[in-house]
């Protein structure tokens, strides 16, 4: 079998979300798939709709049902270790694929030789295959043979797992199963992954649909959500550090665990509703200072970190009292002047 699409699945029946996945893989134009739909414990009806599937395409669909709720990491290992396939593909089961994204990307890879394609993705908010806003994952610099300097580029700016297909063999060998119990767990393995690999290419199409809804990870900050990827960050380190890659890629892992730890979970944390932020500041600034206290020097931070993002966090490293009346009273007056300027 050339390809298995692994499919985590959690209350995802209603507004026909699931279906609407469900159906987009099934006409697929690639003949040599199968379909593993990972029911992570659901408390709606996605079991049953799945159910239903596995019934009416029993060459094409397996579904697994997971007694215990494991979060997406913990779905995807029950479908990478079911998977027959040679290569593997990811699908998020609010999202979907345009009829042809799984042939086009496999064709590259028998082309090629590549352990790993991807594409683009389309950025949606309605069930369509009309084209939305195109993000680009990757660019063509990190592609071809995989050296040492096109692997760094892959560490700094990997692109979403779900717009690529992978060879399975290579996670399964060396045992790259995601974080369990954990949101963000891709933003652990999709860096290491492409550690792994040895020729990556990439399809220059918008292939994949992504679903913008208010329930999506991406737009629900919680405390318990940026503790998820504090841990899956903490997490890429010390599976860096066991393969092998931490001194080799020590300036790109500094600045990826910067970036995500610190900076993107402070100003979540700074910009959302949340209890308890002055304590929560203060715990992710001692780990950061644990785990690389110089991040500041980091040329990729230097170079890539936001000028005035850099000046508040200088600010908190010196006084996290100083940091939070200067942040409210900038965004104090912004939110008046904005209102001063639409008179």
């Amino acid at each position: 079998m050339k390809l298995s699409i692994v499919v985590p699945v959690y209350n995802m029946a209603a507004d026909g979300k699931l279906n609407y996945c469900m159906d987009s893989l099934l006409a697929q134009t690639l003949t040599d798939y199968e379909i593993i739909a990972v029911d992570d414990a659901s408390t709606d009806h996605s079991l049953e709709i799945l159910r239903e599937y596995e019934s009416k395409y029993p060459k094409q669909v397996r579904v697994i049902a997971s007694s215990e709720n494991h979060r997406q990491g913990g779905a995807r290992n029950l479908g990478i270790r079911a998977a027959q396939g040679e290569y593997l593909g990811m699908m998020d089961s609010d999202d979907w694929a345009s009829p042809d994204m799984f042939l086009k990307l496999l064709k590259k890879a028998e082309e090629t030789g590549a352990d790993v394609v991807g594409c683009d993705y389309s950025l949606v908010g309605k069930h369509t295959i009309e084209p939305g806003k195109t993000v680009r994952m990757n660019i063509p610099e990190q592609t071809g043979e995989l050296t040492k300097e096109k692997k760094k580029l892959l560490l700094l700016q990997p692109g979403s797992m779900v717009v690529k297909i992978y060879r399975r063999d290579i996670i399964v060998k060396n045992e790259l199963w995601f974080p369990e119990d954990i949101f963000y767990e891709d933003n652990c393995m999709s860096p290491l992954w492409l550690l792994f690999c040895t020729h990556f290419e990439r399809v220059d199409e918008p292939l994949y649909y992504y679903y913008q809804h208010e329930v999506s990870t991406v737009h629900v900050v919680s405390l318990s959500r940026l503790r998820d990827r504090m841990t899956a960050m903490e997490l890429l380190v010390e599976k860096c550090k066991k393969y092998g890659f931490y001194e080799e890629y020590l300036p790109e892992l500094e600045f990826k665990f910067t970036q995500l730890y610190f900076v993107n979970t402070l100003f979540s944390c700074m910009g959302g509703v949340m209890k308890r932020k002055y304590r929560f500041v203060g715990e992710l600034c001692r780990g950061q200072k644990q785990y690389f206290p110089d991040f500041g020097k980091n040329t990729y931070y230097c170079e890539r970190i936001d000028a005035e993002e850099q000046k508040l966090i200088r600010l908190l490293m010196k006084s996290r009292m100083m940091f939070f009346a200067y942040y409210y009273a900038l965004r104090t007056y912004r939110k008046l002047r904005k209102q001063f300027f639409k008179k």
